[in-house]
Order: C-alpha cells, then sequence, then structure tokens
C-alpha cells in the first residue's frame, strides 16, 4: 500500500489560522468575526494585520451570525470563528434563517470540535453538528482531517459562493497530506486503493484508517481507504466507484453515528448498491471529560476499532 508520512504534528485549528493569514492578503473582502476566542482560533494574524477587516463581538455568537449574514449584502465574504458547540447549536436558529434560508455567502467555522475537544467534557464536546449543518438546504459541510487540509479548505471557502461549514479541532495530530495538494470541495481523495473492503473516513478518522489499513495488510486483507473531506456535497461516484470493487465499506468519523457520514454513505448505498456496512462512530451517547486518547480508545474511535469493524463487514459479505 502507498505509505504517508507525518511531516510533523500540528493542530487543524492552526491551518485554519494559516488560511485565514493568507487569505487577508490576497482578498480584500475577506473578513473575519469571532465570538471571544482570539487564541482559540487562531485569528491572531489576522487581526494584527488587517484590524479593520476583523471584529470581536464576545460572548454573542447569535449576533455574530446575524453580522455575518449582513455583511455579505455588501459584497464582503465573512468567516465566523468558535467552538464547534457554540458555532452550531448555540446558534442553529439564526443559520437556519439568516444564513441558509436567505442564501448567504457565510462562512461557519468551527474548532474544537468531537470528542476530541477532551478535558472541557460533554458540554462542549458537540457530536451532531455535522447531522445539524448537513440537513440544511444549501450549506456545504466540510471536515478536515490535519493542519494542511485545514488551510487548503480555508482558502478553498473564500472562492465559493453559499453557506459553508468547516470544522476542525484542538488537538495536534499528524499531519501527512501534501502541502500542494488542492483541495476540490466535493471531491473524495483516495489514498490507498485495494479490493476487499472499502474504508471512508473523515476528519481525525482519516490517519487512524490509514493505519487500520496498514495492519490489515499484514492480516491479507486489501484495503481501499477513501478521504472525505467534503461530506455535503457527497462525492457519490467515489464511493460507488469503490463498492463495486470492494463489496463491503466500513465509515469511520468523530461524530454521533446518527447525523452523520456513515448515514450520508448508506444512503448512497441504499438508493444504489446496497452492500454491508459498519459504523466507527460515537454509538449514540454524550462524551465526557477526559484526555483525546483517553476518550477516542474509550468510545473506540482508532485503528483498532476500525479493523474490528472491517473484519465483522467482510464475513457478512
Amino acid at each position: 500500500m502507498k505509505k504517508y508520512t507525518n511531516t510533523g504534528s500540528k493542530d487543524t485549528r492552526s491551518g485554519f489560522g494559516a488560511g485565514m493569514t493568507e487569505l487577508g492578503q490576497k482578498n480584500e473582502n475577506v473578513v473575519a468575526l469571532c465570538a471571544d476566542l482570539i487564541g482559540s482560533l487562531k485569528f491572531d494574524d489576522f487581526k494584527k494585520n488587517h484590524p479593520e477587516r476583523f471584529f470581536q463581538i464576545g460572548i454573542a455568537e447569535a449576533n455574530m451570525i446575524g453580522i455575518a449574514a449582513g455583511l455579505t449584502i455588501g459584497g464582503k465574504i465573512p468567516f465566523t470563528g468558535t467552538f464547534a458547540n457554540f458555532s452550531t447549536g448555540r446558534v442553529y436558529d439564526q443559520i437556519r434563517q439568516s444564513v441558509a434560508y436567505s442564501d448567504k455567502n457565510v462562512k461557519i467555522c468551527a474548532s474544537h470540535a468531537g470528542l476530541t475537544l477532551g478535558e472541557d467534557g460533554a458540554t462542549h464536546q458537540i457530536l451532531e453538528d455535522i447531522g445539524l449543518m448537513k440537513m440544511l438546504p444549501g450549506m456545504t459541510v466540510i471536515n478536515t482531517c490535519d493542519y494542511n487540509q485545514t488551510k487548503a479548505a480555508t482558502i478553498a471557502l473564500a472562492e465559493h459562493h453559499g453557506p459553508a461549514y468547516l470544522r476542525f479541532g484542538r488537538p495536534v495530530v499528524p499531519n501527512f497530506t501534501p502541502a500542494d495538494e488542492p483541495f476540490i470541495i466535493g471531491k473524495a481523495i483516495m489514498l490507498n486503493e485495494g479490493t476487499d473492503v472499502t474504508i471512508i473516513a473523515t476528519g481525525h478518522l482519516v490517519w487512524e484508517a490509514l493505519i487500520a489499513a496498514e495492519a490489515l495488510e499484514a492480516k491479507g486483507i486489501s484495503a481501499e481507504v477513501i478521504n472525505i473531506h467534503t461530506i455535503k456535497p457527497l462525492d457519490d461516484e467515489a464511493i460507488l466507484k469503490s463498492v463495486a470493487k470492494t463489496g463491503c465499506v466500513v465509515t469511520a468519523e468523530e461524530h454521533n453515528i446518527l447525523g452523520g457520514l456513515g448515514e450520508s454513505v448508506a444512503r448512497v448505498l441504499a438508493l444504489n448498491t446496497p452492500v454491508p456496512q459498519e459504523f466507527v462512530a460515537v454509538n449514540d451517547s454524550f462524551g465526557e471529560s477526559g484526555t483525546p486518547e483517553q476518550l477516542m480508545e474509550k468510545y473506540k474511535l482508532n485503528h483498532q476499532a476500525i479493523v474490528e469493524a472491517t473484519e465483522r463487514v467482510m464475513k457478512r459479505k
């Protein structure tokens, strides 16, 4: 199988910050709004370099979304930033009415998503945000896997017209995607070709899927690994082409098993080519306080869980 190298672990939120720094230099219509979390969202450089285009809204997330929607009317491209829980759950009404229904060009950027937020616990570890956002008509939903991909996605969103949700995280994770790899919204990335099982992963689970593929290779199982960074619009063609070869699927995500990537893939399969599918996801529960490593182990969101899911799904072929 193709080998991917961790070129140096970084947090994905820093990729967002780097993307915003570059956008600030390249596109004068890009503006940034933050809900009292400049350091956490890595907005420091953008604020320093473009103070006239940075708006500190304070702990008033609903107001932030409303202001962002208004700014689009004047041709601005607003990027809002706060924790994922506050970016979606706290302001869902404003996103639905003022952004999605009104088809405003707002980029809702969310850090500290999922269990890997860690010690802050269940109140902050939103695991249903992908489901909330993908159900909004016209909303693009992106969940990136590492620093390089997050930076590229941030830059790509400035050229994409329409409401969008960009999800990333706090922990340091392997940075393995090429820095010059084009980010094409809605286009899956084939990481490893295989013939026995299709592993479709998103976000922090993409690296774990690659580790799982190596372990499976040692067991004589050929795993195809696909990075789905865009959950909506989903790359149906890539999914169907892969399962035509392998005949079974494992989906892996740091999200509730209900409403996330796995269910989107299951819909595509049900409508086109029903094949056995296993889900690696949080099994309809809230999280809890702990280190990211402890939580990913306890909630079975790691390469070992992907290996076990693969062994189960292959028995069902």
